[in-house]
Parts: C-alpha cells; sequence; structure tokens
C-alpha cells in the first residue's frame, strides 16, 4: 500500500535522489546532502512541534509499504517571506492613447514585489516517473491538504504554489537565458541554489529596480512568462482542481507562474470530513477515498476503499495498520 508518511532524517539518501531526478529549476529540492540534512532536520522539528509555528517546513514522503521505496516528495510551509524576502515579478497591464492620433496601447511589464509574505506555501511536489499514474500523485498532493485541515490554525489564510517554468529538452531556461541572467551573471543552477540557502540579499542588490516592458524582450522568453514546465502540467491540473489560481505572479528566474487560494476554500480543507474508525477484514465498498490521521505529529495518508457508515468509516486492517490507528479512533475522510 502507498502512504504519504512525515520525512525526517533517515531520509537523506531518498530525498537526494528525487532532487537528481527532479532536475533543473526545482529550486526546493537542490542537489545539496548538506541543504537537505537541513531540511530533514527541519521536518522532524515541525511534525514534533518543538520550532516556533511560522519557521515550520513539512516534507511528506511517498512510501510503499510493501518495499520501503520512496517514491515522491511534497511538502507545506507554514509561512514565506518572514525571514528571507519571497520575490516575484508582476504582471501588470499599462495602457497608453493618444486621442488626437486615435492610438490606443496597451503594455505589459513585470514588476518586482514581494507581496506574499506570512502565506503558507505547498510545494516540492515530485514523484518518480514511474509512479505518475495510478493515483499516486493525487494522493501526495492531496495530502498536503489533508495535512492544513488536520490543524488550520497553524497555517496561514493564504495558500500559495510555485510552478516550475519552461525549460527546453537539454535543461536551458529561455527567461533566464533572455532576462534573468542579464541582472544575475552567473548560471541558472548557481542563482538557485543563493536561493534557498542565502538571505537573498544578491536579489535585492541586483533586481531590476524599474518596470520591464515584455513587448521588449525577444520572442523566447515572452512565449514562456507565466507557462508551466512540461512536467509540471499535472501538478498545475492538480492544485485547479483544489480551486487554486493564477495570481498574476511568476517566478524571477524562469518565470514560472504562481497559484493561491484561500486556505478554507481548498477543496480538500473545506470538503474532509471527520469519522470515527471501524476495522474490518472486508470493505463493502465501491469508492476509493482519501483518509488521514488527524494529528500532525502521528501524520499519515493513504488512498483506500472505505465504507462510510453515519458518521463511522470502515476501513481494512492493512489501511488501519499503515495510518496507525485503531478502532474509535478519528481520521479524516475525502470522499
Amino acid at each position: 500500500m502507498l502512504t504519504v508518511r512525515p520525512a525526517g532524517p533517515a531520509d537523506l539518501d531518498s530525498l537526494l535522489e528525487l532532487a537528481i531526478l527532479s532536475g533543473p529549476g526545482f529550486t526546493s529540492l537542490p542537489e545539496d546532502p548538506d541543504v537537505l540534512t537541513e531540511r530533514l532536520e527541519i521536518s522532524r522539528d515541525s511534525f514534533a512541534g518543538t520550532l516556533p509555528q511560522q519557521e515550520r517546513w513539512y516534507t511528506l514522503m511517498l512510501e510503499d509499504t510493501a518495499t520501503g521505496d520512496v517514491d515522491g516528495v511534497g511538502s507545506v510551509k507554514a509561512a514565506v517571506g518572514l525571514k528571507r524576502p519571497f520575490f516575484s515579478f508582476r504582471i501588470v497591464n499599462h495602457t497608453q492613447s493618444s486621442p488626437s492620433l486615435g492610438i490606443r496601447l496597451d503594455h505589459q511589464t513585470l514588476v518586482l514585489v514581494n507581496e506574499c509574505t506570512g502565506w503558507s506555501e505547498v510545494g516540492s511536489l515530485f514523484l518518480k516517473a514511474d509512479r505518475r499514474k495510478g493515483g499516486a500523485g493525487r494522493l501526495l498532493s492531496q495530502s498536503r491538504y489533508m495535512l492544513i485541515g488536520a490543524a488550520p490554525e497553524l497555517f496561514a489564510d493564504m495558500v500559495l504554489a510555485e510552478l516550475r517554468g519552461v525549460f527546453t529538452p537539454d535543461g536551458a531556461c529561455p527567461f533566464w537565458d533572455h532576462v534573468a541572467h542579464r541582472f544575475f551573471p552567473m548560471d541558472f543552477d548557481a542563482a538557485d541554489r543563493m536561493t534557498g540557502s542565502t538571505d537573498k540579499q544578491f536579489i535585492v542588490d541586483l533586481a531590476p529596480r524599474h518596470p520591464i516592458y515584455v513587448g521588449l524582450l525577444p520572442e523566447p522568453a515572452r512565449a514562456v512568462i507565466g507557462k508551466v514546465h512540461p512536467q509540471g502540467v499535472p501538478a498545475m491540473a492538480l492544485l485547479e482542481s483544489e480551486g487554486f489560481r493564477p495570481n498574476g505572479l511568476v517566478d524571477i528566474f524562469d518565470a514560472g507562474p504562481t497559484v493561491s487560494c484561500q486556505r478554507d476554500n481548498i477543496r480538500t480543507v473545506r470538503d474532509a470530513r471527520v469519522l470515527s474508525v471501524i476495522i474490518s477484514d472486508e470493505v463493502d465498498a465501491e469508492l476509493v477515498s482519501l483518509i488521514s490521521t488527524t494529528d500532525i505529529a502521528r501524520f499519515r495518508a493513504v488512498r483506500t476503499l472505505a465504507g462510510i457508515e453515519g458518521d463511522q468509516v470502515r476501513l481494512s486492517r492493512e489501511a488501519a495498520e499503515t495510518l496507525k490507528v485503531r478502532a474509535g479512533d478519528t481520521v479524516r475522510v475525502k470522499s
């Protein structure tokens, strides 16, 4: 059975493998053992509740309980932009006109902003290629919202997600090559590492201080603004199914879109029900449901057949053992 569980220091090798497989532009999964070690320690302390609330970064691992293989990762940050700025470009529309000439011009510009301070963020969603079918991606993605729904008071009213921008098959990033690199004279990977491991002062120092007119950019750069990396299209579809929508912000390096949703309007957060567990040898049900624990410190999530009977849910012994719940415990259920 596939399960989503908290990540900790023992997951370093698995997380490093996923980081290598994720490829360029995946800022939250750098191929740096030291950075990933720190992240896993933060995850452990976040689930334990020993970090200040707004510093928590919950990392989740998708594990096959039959083999012990870790096949995916996802995460929830309680808050962004508090210790380090959360920079984006906002796409701004401008209209200029000359009534005497009968001319009207519509321009788009990119303006550097830091607008999302304090928002929560869902991110780091990545699965191995052989797990991208059969519902594993949906389980991993939705488990983040089940985590938020288990203790919504620990998260901000607004939740965002950043999608990786477009890269060519040979690893080139059109927006970086034609635009961002002009302001940050280094290779993309170096800038990406610095974004995740420094206070981002280099962005404050070097980023454009004036609007960038999109119409003046080369066509390859214009064409990818707000577009999603092909590998991110399924993730975008999952976000949209939960109620997330583009908010006019794009990444300053690869121009990938930012989407957002009010926390309590996220479909899985809103629709999941808290039910009491019944355990049976067999479950007579036709629909697969998303089930998670209600305790963040012991968080687990699975997709399994579940029989809903009023305010109770009937689970198989395997599902109950995977979730580490007993009869009478409460779980969150999203059908």
